[in-house]
């Protein structure tokens, strides 16, 4: 099985994909705001190094800093 994910450009295009649903050629598999914790904890999970709330608000502030630059 290969899962991809799409975007929709035209909302008529649901009407197809629910055909091939009801066909059983394809199935939705809804995605829950779960599955964002759970990729932070995986990534988490697999760092050797720790970083506080410092450090990250440190990252935010050069990354804004950089965009604001590219101005």
């Amino acid at each position: 099985m290969q899962t991809i994910e799409i975007d929709i450009l035209n909302p008529k295009v649901l009407s197809i994909l629910e055909n091939l649903v009801d066909l059983e050629l394809i199935r939705f598999k809804e995605k829950s705001k779960d599955d964002f914790l759970k990729l932070v904890n995986k990534i988490r999970n697999n760092s050797d190094i720790e970083i506080n709330e410092d450090e990250i608000a440190y990252e935010v502030k050069a990354v804004r800093k950089s965009r604001n630059e590219g101005k």
